[in-house]
């Protein structure tokens, strides 16, 4: 009984431990399974010591008792089998080890044998060579063979799997991407069992992710199968991460289904194969930069590291120490693992978990030293790629039924803001156009903000054109444009160029298709574009080179003061400001309003001749139309500026408008005779119903959206443009008496006909001395101030020779340039300017009062100054310090009276390189002015500024603000000032309409042609051709002209006048179409002023009052008599002691009748106002069939009144005071 008691009481014993493990247990477990040797230990004690012993035996027997069911065969005992997983990965890997180790010492040992019989084999060979030369070898080579043919199939079967496994085909990187992602799925499963035990009895039949993660590891082996035989170097590849992976991974699996338990074990080393995860990416395109490969491997390592290492933690602290046996572990979740983990390693410690397993503090003391190393070096650079990733480094994303537009090159505050200000501009309507930006550098503070005030037009992205990849970012490929921005200021033009040009290569060469306006400083750098084969300007390619139109502008304004000024303010969008004030300012800004646009002439139009369609839009439609687009029989477009009134509309013509808004010049397309003949407000021209637009009715062209046919044709053909389409128009070639007279043999023009031409002449002869020039009789002249030296950039002033060159001027009206600067500069120049006729240069400096005395500067009719180096100096305020000071100093000048100077050197010599030419000569004169300039205040100047803000420093007398824009300056209105900056709106203008790019550089270029810049790329320089009725006919072009008042038919109407029947009057007689005012800054006071400043009125209203001191723009015909009366004109000239001086720019017309004093009154204004309200009757005629040659087109001049004579006697020119001078008939 005692030993039965005993046996009881150690099988109670027994009992209370199994009914203490039976609590972990599923309520279905049988009690009669959980003994082991309780009947041993009780029969070898007493019954204290029984007790004892059990006390002590039962967290034994718990440690070894796992979870079983009476479903799952497992070992009726419970024992655990954690070992038998274990092993099978280390007798895996130790005995594949052993056996390569094993194959390597056997092969080295067979390699050494086989080398110390190599030796007598080879002498064997030699001798049975030499002995048997017939062949008898052939055994040998068979054996040879055979051996080959197993290498090589051995070989095949290695490079077939090497091939399945590379990343280099599709396949390959099919199947690693799926080892990755099937890896990653087993991680996934290991993260759902790791809630479970760390040993478990599980049926491999029901339960789920056993047989996933089976399959998942029978894929694995296969792949390992195929690793290991493409491997060279087997020992290293058993040695491999991703090898150990699978040795202590892919085992176990196989042993759970065989002992129907699961181990979690190893699992948790699948998280190395993120370690992968960046090569992966690589694989699918998705990394490209170096910088996203680095941040993806630092996160994969980083990651892995900690999810490896949190799987180990998770699974010694869950099993105890096993010389404990077991017994100290303590329950943990693989997450609180983790942040176990991540706290350790961020050394922050807060002891709310921590490790009990002897394994796992060991483990933590070797982590910390490594884990605390890694977060402290790859965290901090993890941050660092991150913050400085891309922050614009996104792709674009095209916005159906919307356009985009790139735009590149120099992206600044200042560029990009004037850019958005004119593309943008609320004139424009409605512009349903996406800006993208792109460019290298992100963008500072003030430029990110200004893209973020425009955040629903204008996106920024950060790369370059020159990269493939970064275009595609921009989806150049489905872009409507892509324009090129230059830096204005850069120290060196021809490297900016040079970089614009190779983003031209390059998108061009990823898109051929693309259409590009490119900014170009220099001229001759254009040629290069002309290299890329896939530049086509018909197609709307464009490259606006800012120092042809600059140089163009300042050209014209020697010709018509104050032009430049107009013309900059025409391609530009201003805001109208409204003044309501009676100042200069009122009637500047009115004008400034104004814009040029495009549209399709109404069919009411069609048959009308260009005169008559233009009086009726101007009096009518109030809109001022300057050219139109003319096809000529073989349906090729050129565009003809006020080609008068020999040329008939033809349907579907496309006209070119000055107006304030693109709505109204929409009524030039809705105009109907029948229903708009009787409506007076110009504003209720809409559309009618009586009649469809046939031709326009589907497209409904845009003033502002860029048509191909309009980019096909255009300006580009344009009668200055093509002398090729011109040969068949009877009506641009000159009368028989001219050709008659024509002397093929001598060339006074280029090989187009476009502008004057001369042999080239060495830059010695055109020297002049200081002494030579003060004996030279100059008047009516320009005079050029250049600051350069032999290190400056070349500034090309062959294009502000070439507009004063232009073959529409008369030989003799020609003014003489002398330029005044370094003449080591001007010989660099000097290439080019050679074959213009009347061109001199005087050595000196334009900061020398006596050399702006010796060439008469107080007779000159314009005086332009620039520089060469305005770019090389870093300080922005100082870089028009040069310029300035030489106006400062023209204009502190004082002189005596020039009459009497000019009569002590009248009888001067003519130096080398010019022509004797009298001013008088000529029908038109000198500028305006006073009989005797006597301070440089009232001599005409022209300044080039490269910074806007200096031109507070230009007139000392008024009062900008040095914040004003540049085109609310007194001396920008005043045509005194010109900017480079003012260039920047023709980026956007030539992108709504390439035309009026085209339009502008015909007007401001003399007639430059891309056949002619094709002609300067090849050979640098003009070539001289025979005159030809062709060549010839090219002089048949209109010019821009100033219009005086002061006499002429014109001078009843300068009185008090109304501006629209000047041009009325002067379009219908002379076909002379007016288009602004330059008007006397103080000409609207009731008070005498002695200021001589003028400043420009563009397209003024039909009842604007003129006054008699106005010069009034105008485009002036060709005047083909001009040459054959000269002797005339001259003696017509010099009849009166009062008539006043004129140049090519001003014309003064007498007139045919005595002009009587018009008093102010009431009775006049009333009668003006009666004859304007005949004008109703008058538009009945503008559809009539009466003949338009009943209007001459040459401008007959007649002798001046005697009444006329002492009205202007204030402004009598001192060159009717000197006695003529014989013209040398040279004009070679």
């Amino acid at each position: 009984m005692a030993n039965g008691g005993g046996g009881g009481g150690s099988s109670g014993g027994g009992g209370g431990g199994g009914g203490g493990n039976s609590l972990r247990m599923s309520s279905n477990i049988h009690a009669n399974h959980l003994s082991l040797d309780a009947s041993s230990s009780s029969s070898s004690s007493s019954s204290s010591s029984s007790s004892s012993s059990s006390s002590v035996h039962e967290p034994k027997m718990d440690a070894l008792i796992i979870p079983v069911t009476m479903e799952v065969p497992c070992d009726s005992r419970g024992q655990r089998m954690w070992w038998a997983f274990l092993a099978s990965s280390m007798v895996t890997f130790f005995g594949g080890l052993f056996i390569i180790l094993l194959w390597r010492t056997l092969k080295y040992l067979w390699t050494v044998c086989c080398h110390c019989g190599g030796k007598t084999k080879e002498a064997q060979k030699i001798n049975n060579g030499s002995s048997q030369a017939d062949g008898t070898l052939k055994p040998v080579d068979e054996k040879e063979e055979a051996v080959a043919a197993e290498v090589g199939w051995m070989t095949s079967v290695k490079d077939w799997a090497g091939v399945m496994i590379s990343a280099q085909t599709l396949t390959g990187r099919v199947l690693v991407v799926l080892v990755f992602a099937l890896s990653i799925g087993a991680l996934v499963i290991y993260f759902i069992d790791s809630s479970n035990p760390i040993e478990s009895c599980q049926n491999f039949y029901k339960d789920f992710t056993l047989q996933i993660d089976m399959a998942f590891n029978v894929f694995f082996l296969l792949y390992f199968g195929l690793r290991f035989i493409a491997a060279n170097d087997k020992l290293w590849f058993w040695l491999e991460v991703n090898s150990v992976v699978d040795f202590f991974t892919v085992p176990p699996v196989f042993v759970s289904v065989y002992l129907n338990r699961s181990w979690l074990g190893l699992r948790f080393l699948r998280a190395l194969r993120l370690i992968q995860f960046s090569e992966i990416l690589q694989f699918l395109n998705i990394l490209k930069t170096s910088n996203s490969i680095k941040l993806v491997n630092l996160l994969s390592i980083f990651i892995s590291t900690w999810l490896t290492a949190a799987g180990f933690i998770h699974l010694v602290e869950n099993s105890g120490d096993p010389w404990e046996n077991f017994q100290n572990n303590q329950a943990l979740t693989y997450w609180e693992c983790v942040y176990l983990l991540m706290v350790t390693m961020s050394t922050v410690g807060y002891g709310d978990v921590y490790a009990k397993t002897t394994l796992g503090r060991l483990f933590m003391v070797f982590f910390i030293l490594g884990g605390l190393a890694m977060f402290a070096s790859y965290v901090p650079e993890i941050i660092e790629l991150i913050g400085n990733r891309k922050k614009y480094g996104g792709s674009y994303s095209a916005v159906s039924g919307r356009k985009h537009i790139v735009v590149c090159g120099h992206i600044t505050l200042e560029s990009v803001s004037n850019f958005l200000k004119d593309f943008l501009h609320k004139d424009r309507d409605d512009v349903n156009v996406e800006i993208v930006f792109l460019h290298n550098i992100s963008p500072n503070l003030e430029l990110e903000a200004l893209f973020k005030r425009h955040f629903t037009q204008v996106e920024f992205y950060q790369g370059s054109v020159l990269n493939p990849h970064d275009l595609a970012r921009v989806k150049i490929e489905s872009a409507d444009a892509c324009l090129i921005l230059a830096n204005k200021y850069c120290a060196d033009p021809d490297a900016e160029d040079a970089s614009n040009i190779m983003r031209v290569i390059s998108i061009k060469n990823y898109h051929p298709k693309i259409r590009i306006i490119t900014q170009m400083l220099q001229y001759h750098n254009k040629a290069h574009l002309l290299n890329i084969p896939s530049w086509n300007w018909k197609e709307g390619d464009d490259a606006i080179c800012l120092a042809e139109l600059k140089l163009g502008f300042i050209a014209q304004s020697c010709l018509a003061q104050g032009l430049s000024t107009m013309l900059a303010n025409l391609f530009s969008m201003r805001s109208f400001i409204k003044i309501e004030e009676d100042t200069w300012q009122k009637y500047y800004l009115e004008g400034v309003s104004n814009e040029m646009y495009t549209e399709y002439l109404s069919s009411a139009f069609v048959g009308l001749s260009f005169p008559t369609v233009c009086e009726l839009c101007f009096v009518k439609l109030k809109l001022l139309m300057i050219a139109i687009e003319y096809k000529s029989a073989n349906r090729e477009s050129r565009i003809l500026i006020n080609p008068g009134n020999h040329l008939k509309i033809q349907e579907g013509t496309l006209g070119f408008f000055i107006a304030s808004d693109a709505k109204e010049v929409k009524r030039a397309f809705f105009y109907c005779k029948a229903c708009h003949d009787d409506i007076t407000d110009p504003k209720r021209i809409k559309k009618c119903g009586c009649k469809r637009l046939i031709y326009f009715e589907d497209e409904q062209p845009s003033t502002l959206s860029p048509k191909k046919k309009q980019r096909n044709g255009g300006m580009r053909n344009s009668p200055s443009s093509s002398p090729k389409l011109m040969r068949h128009d009877p009506l641009l070639i000159p009368g028989n008496e001219q050709i008659d007279n024509m002397d093929s043999n001598v060339k006074k023009y280029d090989s187009t006909g476009m502008f004057h031409w001369c042999a080239p002449k060495a830059i010695e002869k055109v020297i002049l001395t200081r002494s030579e020039a003060a004996m030279t009789v100059l008047s009516g002249h320009v005079v050029v101030c250049i600051f350069g030296d032999v290190s400056s950039a070349l500034i090309g002033l062959r294009n502000l020779v070439m507009p004063l060159r232009a073959s529409n001027f008369h030989y003799h009206e020609l003014k003489h340039i002398v330029f005044v600067g370094s003449i080591e500069y001007l010989k660099r120049e000097w290439e080019t300017l050679h074959n213009f006729p009347k061109v001199s240069i005087l050595p000196g400096t334009p900061l020398s009062r006596a050399d702006l005395r010796a060439v008469n500067i107080n007779l000159c009719d314009m005086c332009v100054i620039l520089s060469a180096n305005q770019n090389n100096i870093d300080d922005t305020s100082l870089q028009d310090k040069e310029c300035i000071l030489a106006s400062l100093n023209i204009k502190s000048m004082q002189f005596d009276d020039s009459i009497g100077v000019l009569q002590a050197n009248s009888q001067g010599f003519t130096p080398p390189g010019m022509d004797r030419s009298s001013p008088d000569n000529s029908p038109v004169h000198g500028m305006l002015r006073q009989p005797s300039i006597t301070t440089g205040v009232n001599i005409p100047i022209i300044t080039e500024l490269v910074n806007d803000t200096n031109v507070q420093f230009l007139d000392q007398d008024d009062d900008d603000d040095p914040d004003t824009e540049l085109y609310l300056t007194q001396p920008f209105a005043c045509g005194t000032a010109f900017a480079v900056s003012v260039l920047d709106s023709l980026m956007s203008a030539t992108y709504f309409n390439d035309n009026i790019l085209t339009l502008i550089r015909t007007l401001v270029t003399g007639g430059a042609t891309p056949e002619l810049e094709a002609l300067i790329a090849e050979e640098n320089a003009l070539r001289g051709g025979y005159s030809t009725p062709q060549t010839l006919a090219n002089r048949d072009r209109c010019r821009v002209a100033q219009l005086a008042l002061l006499d002429g038919p014109f001078a009843d109407l300068g009185d008090g006048g109304c501006y629209g029947d000047l041009f009325c009057k002067a379009l219908k007689t002379y076909n002379m179409l007016c288009f602004g005012i330059y008007r006397l800054r103080d000409a609207h006071l009731s008070t005498p002023s002695q200021c001589t400043k003028r400043y420009v009125i563009t397209n003024p209203p039909y009842e604007f009052e003129l006054v008699p001191t106005d010069l009034i723009f105008c485009l002036m015909q060709f005047d083909h008599n001009a040459g054959q009366s000269r002797a005339s004109l001259s003696h017509s000239s010099h009849s009166s002691q009062s008539s006043s001086k004129k140049s090519s720019s001003v014309h003064s017309i007498p007139s045919t009748a005595n002009r009587t004093n018009r008093p102010k009154s009431r009775e006049s204004r009333d009668k003006q106002n009666a004859t304007r309200m005949n004008r109703m009757g008058q538009e009945k005629k503008w559809f009539t069939d009466e003949p338009d040659n009943a209007y001459p087109r040459n401008i007959q001049i007649k002798p001046m009144s005697t009444h006329m004579a002492n009205q202007i006697n204030q402004y009598k020119s001192t060159s009717s005071l000197i006695p003529p001078i014989r013209e040398v008939e040279d004009e070679c």
